[in-house]
């Protein structure tokens, strides 16, 4: 019962939130420095993910295989290879990495 409660109390709180920005705003035009730092929100979360989840807790769960994966899918996706490639291209050079000092 506490999971849900949580859940609901979470999900209202999140539709508060996102209703209040447009009425507190209105028809104003923000800043451009607001507008630079809230485009750079998603992808400085996404980096903080993606550390929180190759260190593990404590940074204890730290796996070098998969920092050269993301190494290369990071390479590709500088040398303009579409996502899914890269992706794809990162999740191989681990897997291959892992197969032979394994």
């Amino acid at each position: 019962m506490k999971l849900w409660l949580s859940a609901g109390v979470v999900t209202l709180i999140s539709w508060l939130m996102k209703a209040s920005a447009p009425l507190v705003i209105g028809g104003r035009k923000l800043p451009p420095t607001v507008l630079r730092l809230t485009a750079l929100t998603a992808p400085v979360l996404l980096a903080g993910l993606i550390v929180t989840e190759l260190g593990g807790e404590h940074w204890q769960e730290l796996d070098w295989t998969k920092l050269v994966g993301i190494g290369a899918a990071g390479g590709l996706t500088l040398a303009k290879v579409p996502m899914l490639l890269a992706v794809a291209g990162g999740i191989v050079v681990t897997a291959l990495i892992r197969l032979v000092l394994r």
